[in-house]
């Protein structure tokens, strides 16, 4: 049976492929009176409405209340500078990731929310080991620099700046590699890696010569 895709003559359509994420120990379960809906959401009401109307007092009474800022095109005057954000994964020269799959910031990380798979590059003797996948479960991360911290090859960074955080499907607030990669690009690595070596021709490798360029 042929679908419109094959009859169009173009490439069957690639499904993403998602992995299996791993179950928590504390993964959050609602209660019956959080599953009738409407409790929660005249709840959520009643909270809104209260700030509202404590701030509307302070204005009205000559006191400082709350500014809305519109990030991110505004930022606070009191923004910390070294605000702990969005996750980045420098690179190296040639572009590749400059992680290692050490596995030191999964081990450090205290939610535990890092997952890394890792790979082996036989013709890489200088670092050989590299993440397949890296991804940070961004719905439990708690930003707290741990992982920049033990990373002994400069290869995480936080940026101050979160943006896109928030989705209604737990599943897409998994921060992948790529994303890390080309959100905001670094490769001014602090320790920067040995070049790959360059193969040798059969020829130059039993005259003693220069490496082919070819």
């Amino acid at each position: 049976m042929s679908t419109p895709d094959m009859e169009k003559g173009s490439a069957p359509r690639v499904q993403p492929v998602r992995y299996a994420r791993k179950e928590y120990w504390n993964e959050p379960t609602m209660n019956w009176w959080e599953k009738a809906y409407l409790p929660e959401v005249l709840r959520g009401l009643a909270i809104t409405t209260g700030v509202f109307l404590r701030n509307m007092g302070k204005w009205i009474t000559g006191r400082r209340g709350a500014v809305t800022t519109y990030y991110p095109e505004e930022r606070r005057a009191d923004f910390a500078p070294r605000n702990r954000g969005k996750h980045v994964l420098t690179q190296r020269p040639d572009g590749s990731v400059q992680c290692i799959a050490c596995n030191m910031c999964a081990t450090v990380c205290p939610a535990k929310v890092i997952e890394i798979e890792p790979g082996f590059d036989m013709n890489d003797p200088a670092h050989p080991k590299y993440p397949v996948r890296f991804e940070i479960d961004y719905s439990r991360c708690v930003f707290c620099g741990m992982c920049v911290e033990a990373c002994p090859e400069d290869a995480i960074r936080m940026e101050p700046d979160v943006p896109n955080l928030v989705s209604d499907d737990r599943y897409n607030m998994w921060m992948t590699m790529d994303e890390m990669m080309t959100w905001r690009p670094q490769s001014d690595v602090a320790k920067p890696y040995p070049p790959k070596p360059v193969s040798l021709t059969r020829a130059a490798r039993s005259e003693g010569g220069a490496p082919s360029k070819h």
